[in-house]
């Protein structure tokens, strides 16, 4: 699962295990460590809920959760629906702009990218 963050937005994109871990199992995270201690590392994670009624992001514990409510994400996880977007109000002055998606392969080639299992790009003329 890749991450990116910038300013006030979080986007989040799966490959096709993780869309179909995420369908299994109710989450799905990664890590990235960068130190020796645990407390070096970040956590992001992508998980259905019950009680959840909107998509939203928690941080806590050097740990990013985006909830997504489980009729939502079992019905992208299981079409052909690209993205789910949402805006969370912050304190209501500002927002966090979320965006989870499919991660396509590449219409080039990237060097140091596995898109083995990256889901087929419908640009794509093969």
């Amino acid at each position: 699962m890749k991450i990116r963050i910038r300013n006030n937005s979080i986007r989040l994109r799966l490959m096709q295990a993780e869309v179909n871990q995420f369908d299994e199992n109710q989450v799905v995270e990664a890590r990235i460590q960068f130190g020796a201690k645990p407390s070096d590392t970040l956590i992001y994670r992508l998980e259905k809920s019950d009680s959840a009624s909107f998509i939203q992001s928690t941080y806590s514990n050097n740990c990013i959760s985006i909830v997504v409510p489980q009729k939502t994400g079992a019905a992208w996880a299981n079409s052909d629906q690209v993205s789910l977007a949402a805006q969370q109000e912050i304190n209501g002055e500002t927002q966090l702009d979320i965006l989870i998606e499919k991660d396509f392969q590449c219409l080039t080639d990237r060097v140091g990218e596995d898109e083995s299992d990256a889901f087929p790009n419908p640009n794509s003329s093969c």
